[in-house]
Order: C-alpha cells, then structure tokens, then sequence
C-alpha cells in the first residue's frame, strides 16, 4: 500500500526532517538511544559547554571565566569537526546557542540569564510537536514510523495514528516539565540548581522520553518480545 501524499507544506517538511533523522531501530527491535542522541559526539557537544559553565562558576563565582570557558568548549568542537572534516550542522548550532547564551548572561550580568535561551527553545518545540498533534501529523509519528518502516501509513489506521499522538504528548510532557522545574529556579536565582537540573533533565530525561513513547507507540501485531 502506497505511502499517503503529504498533505500541505507542513507535512512535507516534516516528513523531509524524518527522513534524514538519526532515529533508527536496532535488530533486537529497540530504538536506538544514543543514535537519536547524535551519538556520543553529538553528546558530549549538547552537555559540556554547559557543564564547563556551571563548574566554572560555581568554583569561581566569576560570570566573565564561566562564560569563557563555555564558548572555549563550544569553540573546541566546531575546530575539532573542521579538522576531521565532519558535518558541522550540530557544532555551529552549538557553538551559536553558547554564544548567544553568553552574550545575554553578560549584558545583563546575570548568570541565570545564561539559560534564558534553552526556555525559548524547549517553548518552541513544546508549540511545534502541538501542532503537529492538531494537524494530524504527529512529529514522533514521523521520526518513529520511517525507524519502523511504516513510512507515513500510520496515518491511514486510527489506531496508530493515536499511538503516534500519544508519543507526541509523552515528549510534550517531557519538555513542560523541564520548564516546571527549572523556570522557579530561573526566577529565584539559584544558578547552581538550575544549571544542574538542565544536565539532569536535558539529554537524559529526553532520552527515558523517548524510550517510554517508543514502547508506547509500537504496533500491537509486532512481536512484543523484540521490544521489551
């Protein structure tokens, strides 16, 4: 059966984005985590600009060094991918959030303004995935269904189609909760619990997400064992 037409310019740049995701399934039927985490590369330049900044200041209580080293160690990875001639997609996002980042933290002297920036953005997706939800084109039904092969027949069985909203919501919840938690912690101040609740709920929390909706959203007539 024919994959169903993409139906208006929002599907079909969703359904380019899944197509070159790093989503995919693994042989004993999980979805592979660290893959869809850009890998232990990609990791590493999601966690330590902000790490090198929170250790920073908590040590020093110097924004100036803190930030410093921050955008070093964003700096460090964009130069290492130039060098080994890698896609650099990842590292100038990186490299361009850090900076922004730091541009505001130091404007304002402030150092909790430093994650100013992820708030807007989580914000955004949070919008995006609703949409996405409201339009009948669930992001996690794209990324999910090109890892499983469905392509985007899932639309055209109710049944998955929910499945996919359902996974939609988990991600959705996962990222409202990040701004539960972390936006008091913006508001009173306190630079060192916020900056260690975004590690612990950043790629962590995301991957555990991601994992739940990926067991929820799995075909009732695939063999389960391959997926538990």
């Amino acid at each position: 059966m024919p994959d169903p037409k993409p139906s208006g310019g929002f599907a079909e740049i969703a359904q380019e984005m899944a197509a070159k995701s790093t989503l995919v399934r693994k042989e004993n039927g999980h979805i592979d985590l660290l893959a869809a985490a850009g890998g232990i590369r990609g990791i590493a330049e999601s966690v330590l600009p902000g790490l090198v900044f929170l250790v920073a200041f908590t040590v020093t209580r110097d924004l100036t060094i803190a930030l410093v080293g921050s955008v070093a160690m964003a700096a460090v990875f964009l130069v290492a991918r130039l060098i080994q001639r890698t896609p650099l997609t990842q590292a100038l996002a990186g490299i361009a959030g850090v900076a922004l980042s730091a541009f505001l933290a130091m404007k304002t002297g402030k150092a909790e303004n430093f994650y100013t920036v992820g708030f807007y953005t989580n914000a955004a997706y949070i919008a995006a995935m609703v949409v996405s939800i409201a339009v009948r084109w669930p992001v996690l039904g794209l990324l999910f269904g090109y890892a499983r092969n469905e392509g985007v027949r899932w639309r055209t069985q109710p049944e998955r189609l929910r499945a996919y909203r359902v996974a939609t919501w988990i991600i959705v919840a996962v990222m409202g909760a990040r701004l539960l938690v972390q936006l008091p912690l913006y508001f009173a101040g306190q630079v060192d619990a916020l900056g260690a609740m975004r590690l612990i709920m950043g790629v962590p929390l995301y991957a555990f997400g991601l994992w739940i909706a990926w067991l929820v959203s799995r075909p009732v007539t695939e063999n389960k064992s391959t997926e538990l």
